[in-house]
């Protein structure tokens, strides 16, 4: 019986209201508030947690595209803040056992009431090592966040929006002082990142000091402020406003910030691991754990790589014997990694070819996919202030109203670390079928929980991501072989990812030894290989979920495939994957499984 997805959907979720994945517990869980009560409608209890979680988060607020009266303010970044959302979460997750039944629910009910427990179960595993992160770091460091932030996320429509623009500006400084304050206590307790770390960030402060009035949060508020239609005089003292705020308050904290930054540099550590913390290790499964879903332990991570590593290696062999390139792989690595054919010498000849392969990509769309992406995409490059520390390639979620595009953003700070044979696996992966499409289907799932409609699992979201990219060639992309070996490369790249992270954080190696891995079994150019190396350093366990999702999904599509043979529908697959947004991936193979069930009944 052929039922359509939609119609699965329900079936499915239905069917894992009485699965034998039962309620996780959550240790120590916070009672009830009295101040909170129990909603009768399980969607109004849902969405009175988001309105409180809101609450303690004007940033987030911001992402949402919600202007109100803290759209001026930043988040507070304490330990006690940080205490309190645990406390509200724990709060809402006994209230809600107290209040409702899971058997009780059927439908995306039953499926909400498990994701939130599963969401819960998640913060949980990192709740006991919550002092542990890097709070500035070439990645995610909050001195390079505080102003991308301001830039891309802080949206001005009018007057209003702009003084709060200057309100976040004067706040730069407190923000900053409690940023410095916890992350000088977590190096005095030993966890601070390796001392390579220390000259990217001073970098990014340097950046923003030196361009003086003319740097890139005044140049984007100058900016914003021109499009408004507005008095001379208004606009002069909007800026005048800015500029005095930045003056007195933001380069006085980034100052400070750069005092710390050289005090911790001079105790840094040289090992890279964080195997080296207190209870390291145990910090690291748990990590493995948060992003990829599962059980795996780190051995078997490892080893799942070192497998995939080598059947990639056996189809880039049949590319080498397809171009008929005479020699060995490592050889091949070399040719794709150095030569000039394969990079190109603008950003803006590489930014017109993506929009080639995006627009001949969105054409096919329409027969692999139901649903489609309604958000407007944006290709914007990196910023000049971050570009030297930030990633090669990164998804910003559209805001729910439009407010904001989804962006994606390609660094090109240096072309021979962004090669020609890996642009149109990496758009695809970022931007459809990828992210854009993934994220912005999640988005406008306007009838489910917002924690559902704006929350994550990695495993799930990378996954697709990494899934999206082989995609692409099921579509009859890819048609230049070297195109097709920068997909592999890709895939290639991720794989190895299992073997350097686990390597380093689990099995000791240093990030010479991590970066002499990636040089002997990928293609990718030096650039490439010692920032990526630097990235699972500072973010350990994250780069593991992208494979363990994609093989996840692989897994699910061929099962189905070989259950339902004619009747498999690649369209009607991709809509049970994507319509209910992130799921921990035990729950995505239950949704498949029952799918497969009803078509087969």
């Amino acid at each position: 019986m052929n039922i359509p997805a939609r119609a699965i959907l329900l079936l499915a979720t239905s069917a894992l209201s009485l699965a034998s994945c039962a309620s996780m517990p959550i240790e120590n869980a916070a009672p009830a508030s009295a101040e909170l009560a129990v909603s009768s409608d399980l969607a109004d209890f849902f969405e009175e947690y988001d309105a409180a979680s809101l609450e303690m988060s004007p940033e987030t607020k911001a992402y949402r595209g919600i202007r109100d009266e803290d759209y001026g303010q930043w988040n507070d970044v304490s330990a006690q803040a940080d205490d309190a959302r645990q406390d509200l979460r724990l709060g809402y997750l006994a209230q809600m056992r107290a209040g409702y039944d899971l058997a009780d629910f059927d439908g995306q009910d039953a499926l909400s009431y498990r994701l939130f427990e599963a969401t819960a179960a998640r913060s949980a595993l990192l709740d006991p090592y919550r002092e542990y992160g890097y709070i500035f770091d070439q990645m995610n460091g909050e001195q390079s966040n505080i102003p991308a932030f301001l830039i891309n996320t802080h949206t001005v429509t009018g007057v209003s929006d702009a003084e709060d623009y200057v309100s976040r500006i004067e706040g730069i400084g407190p923000l900053m002082d409690t940023l410095i304050a916890r992350s000088a206590e977590r190096a005095n307790n030993g966890i601070m990142p390796p001392d390579w770390v220390y000259p990217y960030v001073l970098s990014d402060i340097e950046n923003l000091l030196a361009a003086g009035m003319d740097n890139a949060v005044l140049e984007d508020f100058r900016s914003e402020v021109d499009a408004l239609g507005i008095t001379d005089d208004e606009r002069g003292n909007l800026i005048a406003g800015a500029e005095l705020g930045w003056q007195q308050h933001a380069i006085p904290a980034y100052q400070r910030l750069r005092t710390e930054m050289l005090r911790q540099q001079a105790r840094a550590p040289t090992d890279d691991g964080i195997w080296r913390f207190p209870q390291g290790a145990e910090y690291y499964d748990a990590l493995l754990s948060y992003y990829t879903t599962t059980d795996l332990t780190a051995d078997e991570v490892h080893n799942i790589g070192l497998r995939e590593v080598s059947r990639i290696h056996g189809e880039m062999r049949g590319i080498m014997e397809q171009v008929g390139f005479e020699g060995s792989l490592q050889d091949f690595f070399q040719h794709t990694r150095n030569a000039d054919q394969f990079y190109h010498t603008s950003r803006e000849d590489y930014l017109a070819e993506v929009d080639t392969v995006l627009a001949a990509m969105d054409e096919r769309l329409p027969d692999y996919f139901i649903t489609l992406p309604e958000y407007e995409l944006q290709i914007k490059p990196v910023e000049a202030f971050r570009e030297q520390s930030a990633g090669k390639a990164f998804y910003q979620s559209p805001a729910p109203d439009g407010s904001r595009p989804g962006t994606y953003y390609v660094n090109l700070y240096n072309l021979r670390d962004m090669s020609r044979n890996e642009l149109e696996a990496l758009a695809y992966h970022e931007a459809s079928p990828g992210h854009h499409m993934q994220r912005s289907i999640q988005t406008g799932l306007g009838d489910l929980p917002p924690f559902r409609r704006f929350g994550g699992f990695t495993a799930y979201t990378e996954g697709w991501g990494l899934y999206s990219e082989e995609l692409g060639k099921d579509m009859g992309f890819y048609t230049d072989p070297y195109s097709d070996f920068g997909r592999l490369g890709m895939e290639l790249w991720r794989a190895a990812r299992l073997v350097v992270d686990t390597g380093l954080h689990h099995k000791r190696w240093s990030r010479e030894e991590a970066i002499a891995y990636l040089t002997q079994n990928t293609p990718n150019p030096d650039g490439d290989i010692r920032k990526a190396i630097e990235r699972y350093i500072v973010y350990p366990g994250q780069a593991t979920a992208y494979m363990i999702g994609k093989l996840k999904i692989m897994e699910l599509r061929e099962r189905a495939r070989d259950a339902l043979g004619e009747r498999f529908d690649i369209r009607e697959f991709h809509e049970v994957v994507l319509i209910n947004g992130p799921v921990p991936l035990d729950i995505l193979e239950e949704q498949v499984d029952v799918w497969i069930a009803a078509e087969l009944s």
